[in-house]
């Protein structure tokens, strides 16, 4: 068997609509398709799946230990343009999402935040 390519990935999310709303408004993405208690969105040409799941939302303290240390951890990241990832860092505080510092790897710059569940994200530009 040899993989294609990646068709979508899924992130869980406790409150569906509350999620919809971080990644269309926050992160930009469009909206492809409602499936009951899921939702495709559209994440450069491939799709991203919010699955709806039951499940008690994290500590405060479980949150901060993720954005602390988030390197090593399982995330998810997204490239994004060198102006994008410029002007993420105050596009996030605004909406109140919690934010590691930037990390220079030389060849690239990251930046890990946290969904509204918890989830670990990143955005990657490449120089």
């Amino acid at each position: 068997m040899k993989l294609e390519r990646l068709d979508h990935f899924g992130i869980e999310v406790s409150d569906l609509p509350r999620a919809e709303r971080f990644y269309t408004t926050v992160l930009g993405l469009a909206i492809v398709t409602r499936l009951g208690d899921q939702t495709l969105l559209d994440c450069g040409g491939q799709n991203l799946a919010l699955f709806q799941v039951s499940r008690a939302p994290l500590a405060a303290s479980e949150r901060a230990a993720r954005i602390a240390h988030p390197r090593g951890r399982g995330h998810h990241a997204f490239s994004v343009s060198r102006d994008d990832f410029e002007s993420a860092a105050d596009r996030l505080k605004e909406a109140g999402v919690e934010t590691a510092a930037p990390i220079d790897w030389g060849d690239h710059d990251c930046m890990y935040f946290l969904d509204p569940d918890g989830n670990l994200l990143e955005v990657v530009s490449y120089r």
